[in-house]
């Protein structure tokens, strides 16, 4: 896609990430029903509601595009298509944490092109496509410059599932090397790297739809996301993400 489409494509993703927004915090105010799905994850009429509008939004915009939605799975072509989860971070939306988020990420020929991150609680909108930069309401955002281990700050997930998957070793590796540790989880991690507030996020137990924006949004930022393996993915199951200048020791520690 020319740089021209993929304006018009992150313009679209917007308006869809603010439409979901929308619908979402209807429910947020005003409640929800709750239930689980098989892999005993919740799921609310909030997530279906605002998936649905995502793929109204985007399917008007580019009707020839096609779809992965954590919600409502695979549609049309799969070469170029909108990887979508309408609430990142629904157990925190179920108990009222205000760290959740619309995650829309365009994909094309398996390169993430186009990615936008949006908060509807806070009104905080993270955009990226490919060749653009990052930009957070409007302003340009960069990673940090940070080189050393020592200075670096660490964020990180759910602890327990980085124990049970067998990273325990790894993460404490990098917990001692670094400054500061602090778990904010879901989209945040990948928000703060690429902000610029933070140097070193990982997670693990994560869906494509969980990374997709988030992939670009960092490298747009300067920054460097890869997997566990170092493989530049989104479907490894596992994500790690840096400032770039940190990223090859960082990651040579936590992998020894």
């Amino acid at each position: 896609m020319t740089p021209a489409e993929l304006d018009r494509a992150l313009a679209a993703a917007t308006e869809a990430a603010r439409a979901a927004g929308e619908v979402a915090m209807k429910y947020y105010r005003t409640g929800f029903d709750v239930t689980l799905k098989a892999d005993a994850t919740p799921v609310t009429q909030a997530d279906q509601g605002a998936e649905q509008v995502i793929r109204e939004v985007l399917g008007r915009a580019f009707p020839e595009h096609g779809f992965l939605g954590e919600e409502f799975g695979a549609v049309g072509d799969q070469r170029r298509r909108w990887i979508i989860d309408p609430i990142d971070g629904t157990k925190n939306f179920v108990r009222h944490v205000p760290i959740w988020a619309t995650l829309i990420g365009l994909e094309d020929a398996g390169e993430i092109t186009v990615g936008v991150i949006y908060n509807p609680v806070t009104g905080d909108l993270l955009g990226a496509r490919r060749g653009g930069g990052a930009w957070l309401n409007g302003g340009r955002v960069r990673v940090s410059t940070i080189a050393g281990l020592r200075e670096a700050t660490l964020l990180h997930a759910g602890l327990k599932l980085l124990k049970d998957a067998g990273y325990w070793d790894g993460f404490v590796r990098l917990v001692d090397a670094t400054d500061r540790q602090r778990g904010f989880g879901d989209y945040l991690g990948y928000a703060l790297v690429a902000e610029g507030k933070a140097e070193i996020y990982l997670e693990t137990d994560v869906k494509p739809w969980d990374l997709a924006p988030c992939k670009v949004i960092v490298e747009e930022a300067g920054g460097r996301f890869t997997d566990f393996a170092g493989v530049p993915t989104i479907y490894s199951g596992h994500a790690f993400a840096t400032n770039g200048a940190l990223h090859d020791a960082a990651l040579a520690l936590f992998r020894r």
